[in-house]
């Protein structure tokens, strides 16, 4: 499975991604366990609502940030997401 740029991407419902007070990081919870988060990775998933595709979620990074260049690792990553069931794309 490979991550299509142009389709917009979604978290997955069967995943809950939220701020764990425990472990002082964003977290994503599902049924067989629990995967702590980085402070880039919570921020890369949480604009995965599904209106968003690669070029829109690199974009308003590199604005949040004011940085550029970040194509490359945010894409890396939602492969891995996808891989792992964390974002679907329809």
């Amino acid at each position: 499975m490979t991550l299509n740029t142009d389709l917009p991407i979604q978290f997955s419902r069967t995943h809950r991604l939220q701020w764990e007070e425990a472990q002082q990081k964003n977290v994503i919870l599902y049924p067989e366990g629990m995967v702590e988060l980085n402070q880039s990775s919570a921020e890369i998933l949480k604009l995965c609502d599904g209106t968003r595709n690669l070029a829109q979620i690199v974009n308003e990074l590199e604005q949040k940030f004011s940085t550029s260049g970040l194509t490359n690792d945010i894409n890396a990553f939602l492969e891995i997401a996808l891989q792992n069931g964390w974002i679907t794309q329809h």
